[in-house]
C-alpha cells in the first residue's frame, strides 16, 4: 500500500484528485489554529500557578491537528492521512491523561491502565466494519464504513461523557466544561456522519459541499473548551477537592 496513493472519502471531494478539490474542508481547519490562538491567549493570561507544561503542550497539539487536517484535505493521500490522524489521536490519550492525572488526582499507573483500555477501544472501533444497511441506513453511502467512519471516534465520546458525569457527581467545576464539550462532540459527530448522505443537497458555488466541514468547526469548538477546563482547573496542585473549594 502506497502512501502516496489518494483517497476519496468525503463528499466536496468527489473523485477529483486535485489540491483544491475540497476548498471548504481545507479552509474551515482555520478554525483549530483560531482555537489554539484563543487558548494560547487565556493560557498567558491565566495566572502562573495555573500554567503547566502539559497545559501547553494540549495547546500545542490543537495547532497540529489543524495543519494535518489541512494537509489530508488538500493532498487527501495516505501520508496526508496519518498527518490527520496521530495527532487527533495523541490529543485524545493526553486529554484522557490530564483527566485521570489532573483532575481526579490519580497516580500513574491508573493513568497507563486507563490510557491502555481507552487505546484497545480505539484501534477496536477503527476496525468495526458493516455490511450496508447493517448499523443504520447512514451507513449505505459509505459502504462498509460504519457512519461513515465516525463509529471510529464513539470510544472518545463516551470517555468525554463519562468524565463528565464523574466530575460532576464528584462536584468537581470542570465538569460543566466537559459536558459541553460532549455535547458539540456529538452534533460535530453527526455532522460527520452525515457528509455523504446529504451530499446532493448541500451544494454551493455548483459544487457539491456535504457536511464535513461542520465536522471541523464544531471540533474545533470542542477543543476550545476542554483547553478552556485545563487552563481554569487542572493546575498540577489542584485536585478534585480543591478544585470544588477554589469554583465554590
Amino acid at each position: 500500500m502506497s502512501l502516496t496513493e489518494k483517497i476519496f472519502i468525503y463528499c466536496e471531494r468527489g473523485q477529483d484528485p486535485s489540491f483544491w478539490a475540497e476548498p471548504f474542508n481545507a479552509v474551515s481547519n482555520a478554525a483549530f489554529i483560531i482555537a489554539a490562538l484563543v487558548a494560547s491567549r487565556d493560557y498567558f493570561a491565566a495566572p502562573p500557578e495555573r500554567r503547566s507544561i502539559a497545559t501547553a503542550a494540549l495547546v500545542a497539539l490543537t495547532f497540529v491537528i489543524g495543519i494535518g487536517s489541512f494537509l489530508f484535505h488538500t493532498y487527501a493521500t495516505r501520508w496526508a492521512s496519518l498527518a490527520d490522524q496521530i495527532p487527533i489521536a495523541v490529543f485524545m490519550l493526553a486529554y484522557l491523561a490530564f483527566v485521570l492525572r489532573r483532575y481526579l488526582g490519580q497516580n500513574w499507573l491508573v493513568v497507563l491502565i486507563g490510557l491502555a483500555v481507552f487505546f484497545a477501544c480505539l484501534r477496536y472501533a477503527a476496525t468495526i466494519s458493516c455490511e450496508q444497511g447493517a448499523l443504520l441506513p447512514i451507513t449505505a453511502r459509505a459502504g462498509a464504513r460504519c457512519l461513515n467512519g465516525t463509529a471510529a471516534y464513539s470510544p472518545a465520546w463516551f470517555a468525554l461523557a463519562f468524565s463528565a458525569m464523574l466530575l460532576a457527581a464528584l462536584r468537581h467545576p470542570a465538569w460543566r466544561l466537559l459536558a459541553l464539550a460532549s455535547v458539540v462532540f456529538l452534533v460535530s459527530m453527526t455532522f460527520r456522519t452525515l457528509d455523504l448522505e446529504l451530499c446532493e443537497l448541500t451544494t454551493l458555488g455548483g459544487h457539491l459541499r456535504g457536511t464535513h466541514t461542520a465536522w471541523h468547526v464544531l471540533n474545533a469548538v470542542t477543543l476550545y473548551v476542554l483547553l478552556r477546563a485545563a487552563i481554569l482547573y487542572g493546575a498540577p496542585q489542584q485536585r478534585v477537592g480543591d478544585a470544588a473549594r477554589a469554583a465554590g
